[in-house]
């Protein structure tokens, strides 16, 4: 349903004050378009066009945008899909709430110049929502007994579900931003130390945080590792340690020796392939004994081997960074937005929803929303649930700027979508019409665009006009041309002679290879071999032992087609690996022959006479009304 909504309307949005230069095929189009088109067109040309030699132009250019409607091109799907990506990417400037996104920004980059001490519980949640549902109350009763004064660190040893901290009493070490989700970012870095938290829901689960201490970031470090693997198997505990120091002691005495020894012996396939680079890391982003490591030795320095849950790992630090600032983290901020699986991205959404919520008026149907939660919440999505819901297309949802929008439109945007777990449909239904408001919404505000900001209109209109002009030439007169075979022919009979050469082609096929028995063969198999499959057959059945094409050169172009047919001096094939050259059918021409010979010409001289038999059409089959007392309004382009 989206994808037809207000797009004709939206071509054709005027405001009804503005305007009417032209109407072409009942469709009125505005000065303004023109007047933009004509000053475009004008700074792109050597000499500037006049109004009236451009007005020509201008028209035919609209009787055939005309005609591409007229012949539904339009209505295509993937028309539409592509037009309305486009009005949504052109739109997206006007959309952005710049304040907003600043606040955002510069919340990241006064946070990224600190790191925070974190520690947590952590109850991961499941694919159930009853389960998480249980997971959840169990979080709440650990937050009680810790408001009670109970034990974080012994708390955490016993129930956190991270394996990371959970043996060091909740305790992540240091931590910086844009590293961790949003909610639990903001937890970490707002609690005072020893502050506990309430339980704090992230998308992998719900955390209980406790505060630690602040302090100025480090940066990042750049690096490379080798790592020994034993992966807490104390069999390997000896052998692992004993190839880490021999492999120590090496780079040690010879650090140029470090890459390929990492792609030797490193069983971190990923960075050993690199010699062990890694890329640039900060605080958190390691398990804490590489971090501590990492960031204690100095630029040029390589590390004595030591161990982690994973193995023995040998690190070589390069280089390190201090903190980013704010035109460096910008971009990275920017691309998780993007991304939509950053909270912020929602935050956004959200706070986008709510701004065209009052500017539009919208109002959600709550009685209809709950009923669709409700019965997801029972049955899940599922086939009922459609075939339910599919027969109420009256039922309004929402109304926005006077204009009610009924629930099959959503139940269309859910796509069939199947969710069989009653217990997170309800939440699905939710997360999915909150995402489907905010579109209808962002629609009304691109429809308004149209109207209020001319700038935006004209781009958009000639965008989709310039995409149907090349889809209705493509099928009238390029395409048309290019494949028809027939009419080609035809033309090229009937204007043979306009089709002359200053001086004669030699024409045939030449033919280069390894030995003069294979030539042979070659000359032995054309004799019987149709023109039309010859160069696909020879090449086919001689492989690499035999070139051949099909030629028409004029002398010079080729020395061996020179010395064959223009009396030039003997010479060798260009490839070494060809001892003998000759021509198949080798004639001199002083015109051509058939179509082929100038079909590249013949193709766009045919191209130009049904441009011109299709202009003809147009200009009887459309009406056009020209306003000339508006034309005479606009302004010329001076250079």
């Amino acid at each position: 349903m989206l994808a037809g909504i207000g797009l004709s309307a939206i071509a054709l949005g005027l405001t009804a004050k503005e305007a009417v230069i032209m109407t072409v095929d009942g469709v009125d189009v505005p000065k303004s378009e023109f007047e933009y088109l004509y000053h475009k067109n004008s700074q792109q040309q050597m000499a500037p066009q006049s109004i009236d030699e451009y007005a020509e132009l201008f028209k035919l250019y609209k009787l055939k945008v005309a005609d591409a409607r007229a012949e539904g091109l339009d209505t295509l799907e993937s028309f539409r899909q592509e037009m309305n990506q486009y009005r949504h990417d052109l739109a997206a400037p006007y959309l952005a709430d710049s304040t907003y996104l600043l606040n955002l920004l510069d919340e990241s980059v006064r946070r990224a110049q600190e790191e925070v001490e974190a520690n947590h519980i952590m109850l991961f949640k499941t694919r159930d929502a009853a389960q998480n549902a249980v997971l959840r109350e169990r979080a709440d009763s650990i937050l009680k007994v810790l408001k009670g004064g109970g034990d974080f660190a012994d708390l955490a040893s016993r129930f956190s579900g991270d394996r990371g901290s959970n043996s060091k009493g909740g305790s992540m070490g240091y931590i910086t931003a844009l590293r961790f989700p949003y909610a639990f970012e903001t937890a970490a870095y707002t609690l005072s130390d020893g502050e506990i938290s309430d339980v704090v829901e992230s998308p992998q689960g719900y955390h209980i945080l406790k505060g630690g201490k602040h302090r100025p970031a480090s940066g990042k470090v750049l690096a490379s590792h080798i790592l020994i693997m034993t992966q807490g198997d104390s069999e390997k505990e000896p052998g692992a340690k004993a190839l880490a120091d021999s492999i120590y002691s090496v780079v040690k005495a010879d650090p140029t020796k470090f890459e390929d020894l990492a792609r030797r012996y490193s069983d971190d396939k990923g960075s050993g392939r690199q010699g062990g680079k890694l890329p640039w890391f900060g605080r958190g982003e390691m398990v804490a004994e590489f971090d501590s490591v990492s960031f204690a030795l100095p630029d040029g320095a390589i590390s004595e081997p030591f161990k982690t849950r994973f193995g023995y790992h040998i690190i070589y630090r390069h280089d390190h960074k201090g903190a980013p600032d704010k035109a460096e983290l910008k971009p990275v901020f920017m691309q998780m937005l993007a991304s939509g699986q950053d909270p912020r991205s929602k935050m956004v959404r959200d706070h986008q929803t709510t701004k065209l919520e009052m500017k539009h008026k919208g109002k959600l149907n709550s009685r209809v929303v709950e009923a669709l939660k409700a019965d997801a919440g029972k049955q899940g999505l599922d086939s009922a649930f459609y075939a339910k819901w599919e027969s109420y297309p009256a039922t309004v949802l929402c109304v926005i700027k006077g204009k009610s929008y009924p629930v099959n439109g959503f139940i269309s945007y859910l796509g069939g979508r199947l969710y069989p777990v009653p217990s997170g449909a309800a939440d699905l239904i939710q997360e999915m019409l909150d995402s489907y408001y905010n579109v209808l919404l962002v629609d009304a505000e691109e429809e308004l665009l149209m109207k209020t900001h001319p700038e935006y209109a004209n781009l958009y209109r000639e965008y989709v006009d310039g995409s149907l002009l090349y889809e209705v030439s493509l099928r009238k007169v390029w395409d048309k041309a290019a494949k028809d075979e027939e009419g080609l022919k035809r033309y090229f009979e009937k204007n043979r002679d306009s089709y002359r050469w200053s001086e004669p082609r030699a024409k045939g096929y030449l033919v280069n290879a390894v030995n003069d028995s294979v030539g042979e063969l070659v000359k032995s198999r054309a004799a019987v071999l149709s023109r039309d499959s010859l160069v696909n057959t020879i090449r086919k059945e001689f492989g690499k032992d035999v070139s051949i094409t099909k030629v028409l050169e004029t002398k010079g172009s080729n020395a061996m087609i020179d010395n064959i047919l223009f009396g030039g001096p003997e010479t060798k094939p260009v490839n070494t690996k060809y001892t003998v050259y000759f021509m198949l059918d080798p004639r001199v021409i002083v015109a051509p022959e058939e179509l082929s010979d100038v079909k590249g010409l013949v193709t766009s001289d045919y191209q130009n006479e049904l441009q011109e038999a299709w202009e003809k059409e147009l200009k009887e089959k459309y009406p056009v009304a020209v306003n000339e007392k508006v034309l005479r309004k606009v302004k010329p382009m001076n250079k």
